[in-house]
Formats: C-alpha cells, structure tokens, sequence
C-alpha cells in the first residue's frame, strides 16, 4: 500500500526554510505541496524561483503549490483575435507600466480561477505591494479618459514574468494590458509567463499547458539571468494619449 503524501509544513519563523522538492506535491488537490510559514519578500522569492506560489482564502492557513501540468505563455505566442487586433488599431487609451499596482491589486480582488470567495486578503496584499517595494513585482494599466480600466500585476524573476491576476472593467481592457505587457517583455528577451493553472480564457490568448518538470527546467535556465528589478516603464513606443493617462480627461 502506498504511503500517504504529507503536507510539508513551513516555520513562519524561517524565511529562509527550503521548500520540498516539487515532485512531492499532492495529486488531488493537484499541485499542494506545503503549508503554513510566512509571506516574507524572502520567502516568496524563493517560492517563485523554485516554481511555488500561495493560494489561499483569508483566514485559513497559508498554502504552498506548485501544479503538474503548468500553463504557459510564450511573450511572442500572444495571440491576437481579429476584434483584439481592432481595438490594439484604434489606440483610444493609454497603457502603462507600475503607474498604479495598489489599485490593480485592489481591482483584482475576487474569486479567483472559479473558486468560491476572495483569496487576495489584507495579508496577501500586503505582501505583493512589499514585492513591488523591493523592485519584483510589477503592474500594467489600461487607461481610458483618465480612468483605470483594465490591468496585471505578477512577479518577474530572470527572463519569467509569473502573472497573478488581471481585471477588466471594459470590453477586452485586460487583454490590451497583456498584449503590450507582451511587447515589452519580447523587447526585454523574456522567454516565459507562467500562468500557473490553465482556463478556457488563458487558452484563446495562447497559454499551453507543459509538464511540471520541463517548466521547472526553464525556469531554472531564466533564472540564471539577472532580474530586471525597479519600476518598469514602457521602452517601446506604445498608446499614451494624454486624453486618457491617468487624472487626465477628455475637455
């Protein structure tokens, strides 16, 4: 008889703990590899680079996962429906990059992959605009007349951006903000976003689902580049009509 898999359990009061070897995660629930510690700047960037990320709803115990299979996005395997391409075309808004992560962080609160409740609690919150402050978490903004509508934020790592969540209060707003964030990404020679767990949604935009070991063997070879750390902004030419920047409106 097999031996059961037990839930590694981390000591909040060592951030600096190693993680277990991914391939010791749970089946069902596909991915659960560790429980409890601490949503440190130093842990979390040791779960990103090892290929683990926190999942979990406030007031319960923090979860560690890593799932097999991995949804992926190549920067440069975007792809572009013919209405998308029509609103990319009509640039009647503005993007950007870091502009505003606190206010997509809060616009991305809410349930998240089809799982009941909130799972971006105070704590989860504080804990990515402390990544942002120490230069690895990152945001991209829609704009239109002067209002946010539509954004990203994840954590980049070497040549990997790992989304986290997006939001649109406007028709194909978030796809805006992915496709450019892609642009840029292309132009930095990313070579990988991890999307974690692949949807319908993620599918139509290019994501692909790859075995858990082959996406650790490239984020392993990403990460043996620099990280490109510090407020990022756009360094290719992009939408920015002054009409629609942030606290600009049309006369």
């Amino acid at each position: 008889m097999d031996n059961p898999v037990r839930l590694h359990w981390l000591d909040p009061r060592d951030p600096h703990q190693p993680f277990p070897a991914p391939n010791r995660a749970m089946r069902d629930p596909n991915g659960l590899l560790a429980i409890g510690g601490d949503l440190s700047v130093a842990r979390l960037i040791r779960a990103y680079a090892g290929g683990i990320f926190p999942w979990y709803n406030p007031n319960e115990p923090i979860l560690w996962w890593c799932p097999d299979p991995r949804a992926v996005l190549e920067p440069d395997g975007f792809h572009v429906s013919h209405s998308l391409e029509k609103r990319i075309r009509k640039r009647d808004y503005a993007v950007s990059l870091d502009r505003a992560f606190s206010d997509v962080l809060e616009a991305c609160t809410g349930s998240r992959r089809g799982s009941q409740g909130t799972w971006l609690g105070p704590d989860m919150k504080r804990a990515y605009r402390e990544l942002f402050d120490a230069g690895h978490a990152h945001s991209a903004e829609v704009w239109r007349d002067g209002r946010l509508v539509g954004g990203l934020y994840g954590v980049a790592l070497g040549r990997t951006f790992f989304g986290e969540s997006m939001f649109s209060t406007e028709t194909d707003s978030s796809k805006l903000a992915l496709y450019w964030l892609c642009q840029q990404l292309k132009a930095w020679s990313f070579e990988l976003i991890d999307c974690q767990i692949a949807s319908q949604h993620l599918r139509t935009l290019g994501a692909a689902e790859i075995p858990r070991d082959r996406f650790l063997s490239r984020l392993r070879a990403s990460t043996q580049h620099p990280s490109r750390t510090g407020i990022w902004k756009y360094e290719i030419e992009v939408p920015d009509d002054p009409r629609h920047r942030l606290g600009v409106s049309d006369p």
